[in-house]
């Protein structure tokens, strides 16, 4: 098995100030140099937000397209604490883990039930509003985790505010499927169309409480979609119609990385704990292998021409992202602590701080940032910048901190503009040369796991957008496939790819993907499809940092007719 290098804060006794310069590195550059020092020093571009011109902001970009330089700040969605009923660490373990692994941002997305919602919300804002004021450079959004009615998860996550935990406990006790036993979602069955309606009405009301002012901004993500097969491409599509600016997209890869490190959970183990099979919930259109994970990624991501592209190919941004899931991690020492007599979580909302046994636990997570990595650009340091990149679609993600950096244009041949960027539109007109820049910032130093990840190929996956489908079980993207790929396993330090694109008759978009090259073949659909992509591992066998990703959000190109 391969051995797990375990973060020395763990040990109560060792501040993350004692930690070298691999684990800090971001932080202490966000102490040094200003707020965008770490953005600036580990992301893509480098020119402040104060140079990018008017014409950047929404809804002035020039048809050429303007798109502003960009910082990239890593974050990750998706943290359990002692608030979650079944998890096992406490907040500030989480935050310094995240600290320590260089995240400039995270959520806590704590488990509904009665519990967390009648003490636990509240019981951690307060831990909350101190770690902001303690460190304002550490930014912490409080979250939740949905239960759907008739699905699967989301993350919710408001903008920091004098309502925001308030949203959340509300919102949970009125939408959430678990608490309401809305979880009813066979087809046919009597509740289905019920529980599926309440969902939606769910993703409106967020919109509403955002609309009217009475919380900044609020963004929902489903996690682990096709972890069950219980989230339908219906569905999907349902959530993200009733309010996109809202339901913003979903995973394109779970937490749970470790689920499959040979040796510690057993023969049967996948990563991302896909270990399910179809059940009378699940949707029926989807195949027996969409349960698994390839390379990390769920089976809707990393099929090119699946589920993922066939909403894309609708021309609707749909954007995607990974994290860590943190409930326990791989190989620690720690355990849920005692229950002192006639407690439980429905009465406190939060477990007992977990004991340090000395002796390794089971788990099949990593720390936040330790593998799993969101990058979102933005153009300022703050909570609200945030979400704004992630509602842009200003979007890249990588596992074992397989490229420092990465920045993405599309722009038209002979514009003096840098271009459009990841989420964007460039309009063009049919018959026009226009060029896919790809800037690359290879990895610099070794891994948490003592590995320095190797970019072995950059792929190119570029499809045709129809419109709205008139099946919206759809799932396949059949005018979807990759176009270029390039070897780039010898290069290091930053350089750029120029792939040249023509705009046809219709409108297009692409999206790039790349790995460290150690295990890949054909595609799901096929190799003349997808003739390197991410395949299964063995189960019980899937080493997570032996075969490591990266993936981006789309760039459209809306031709003119």
């Amino acid at each position: 098995m391969t051995e797990q290098k375990l973060p020395v804060w763990a040990d109560p006794a060792v501040s993350p100030a004692d930690l070298d310069a691999q684990g800090v590195s971001r932080r202490r550059l966000l102490r040094s140099a200003g707020l965008f020092g770490a953005a600036f020093a580990l992301g893509g571009a480098t020119v402040p937000a104060a140079a990018a011109p008017a014409s950047a902001s929404a809804g002035h970009r020039a048809p050429g397209g303007d798109d502003p330089c960009l910082a990239y700040l890593v974050g990750d969605h998706h943290v359990h604490s002692v608030y979650s009923h079944d998890a096992k660490y406490t907040f500030s373990q989480q935050a310094e883990a995240a600290a320590a692994f260089g995240l400039d941002w995270m959520v806590f997305n704590e488990h509904a039930n009665f519990g967390h919602a009648r003490y636990g919300a509240a019981l951690e804002h307060q831990e909350i509003l101190e770690a902001r004021a303690a460190n304002p450079r550490q930014l912490i959004f409080q979250g939740l985790e949905w239960y759907i009615p008739a699905a699967e998860h989301c993350t919710v996550f408001a903008a920091p505010g004098p309502n925001e935990v308030d949203l959340l406990t509300r919102f949970e006790l009125a939408y959430d499927g678990k608490l309401l036993n809305y979880t009813e979602g066979a087809a046919g069955a009597a509740d289905t169309a019920r529980n599926e309606a309440h969902a939606v009405a769910a993703v409106k009301w967020l919109a509403e409480q955002r609309r009217t002012g009475y919380v900044d901004d609020v963004l929902v993500l489903a996690n682990h979609p096709l972890r069950l097969g219980i989230d339908s491409p219906h569905e999907l599509r349902n959530w993200r119609d009733a309010a996109p600016e809202i339901m913003i997209g979903m995973e394109g890869a779970p937490g749970a990385q470790g689920a499959a490190l040979p040796g510690l959970r057993g023969s049967t183990s996948i990563r991302g704990e896909y270990e399910n099979k179809p059940s009378a919930q699940s949707h029926a259109g989807y195949p027996a292998d969409a349960y698994l994970t390839y390379g990390g990624f769920d089976w809707a991501t990393a099929t090119v021409g699946g589920l993922w592209d066939s909403m894309l190919a609708e021309g609707r941004l749909f954007s995607i992202t990974t994290n860590s899931d943190n409930h326990r991690t791989v190989l620690d020492t720690w355990r849920n602590g005692d229950w002192p007599a006639g407690q439980n979580f429905d009465t406190t909302g939060r477990l007992p701080d977990p004991v340090n046994t000395d002796t390794p636990q089971p788990g099949s997570d990593f720390w936040p940032g330790e593998f799993s990595r969101t990058h979102v650009g933005v153009t300022r340091y703050g909570y609200r910048a945030v979400m704004a990149g992630l509602r842009a679609g200003r979007v890249w993600l990588d596992h074992g901190h397989l490229l420092d950096g990465l920045d993405v244009r599309v722009r038209r041949d002979g514009d003096a503009g840098r271009g459009v960027t990841l989420g964007g539109r460039l309009r063009v007109r049919a018959g026009e040369r226009i060029t896919l820049y790809v800037t690359v910032t290879t990895a610099s130093r070794a891994n948490p796991q003592g590995i320095l990840p190797r970019l072995a190929h950059v792929d190119v996956v570029r499809g045709a957008v129809r419109g709205p489908v008139a099946d919206r079980d759809v799932w396949r993207a059949p005018d979807t496939r990759v176009v270029h790929t390039a070897d780039v396993s010898g290069r290091r330090g930053t350089y750029t790819l120029r792939v040249p694109l023509r705009a046809g008759d219709e409108s297009f978009y692409v999206r790039l993907r790349g790995s460290d090259g150690n295990r890949n073949g054909a595609g799901y659909l096929g190799a003349s499809v997808d003739p390197h992509g991410p395949v299964p591992h063995p189960p019980g066998d899937g080493d997570p940092w032996a075969d490591t990703w990266f993936y981006s959000n789309p760039v459209f190109v809306d031709v003119a007719r």
